[in-house]
């Protein structure tokens, strides 16, 4: 496999990663916190509904969550295809 063919394989699959990072991303903030809204508000967290959870801080915790398992991904990545950081 040349060089051209690895880099456009790498470039796929951090693609892939950040396309199924940024779907989960969006159904947390606006599926959960906007369009589930009315559903997951029947149920309450520490005496707050969930939807209202979900709007205000789910998914800033889901963010930052998804950020440190694009970090983990990506090292994996570019150690598999040799492009890491000494």
């Amino acid at each position: 496999m040349s060089d051209k063919d690895k880099m456009k394989e790498y470039w796929k699959k951090n693609l892939r990663f950040l396309t199924i990072l940024l779907s989960i991303w969006f159904l947390v903030s606006f599926g959960f916190g906007i369009l589930f809204v009315d559903a997951l508000d029947t149920i309450r967290i520490g005496g707050f509904k969930l939807g209202f959870w979900f709007a205000q801080q789910g998914s800033i915790y889901v963010f930052v969550a998804l950020i440190f398992v694009y970090v983990k991904w990506m090292n994996g990545l570019d150690k598999e295809y040799d492009v890491h950081e000494d």
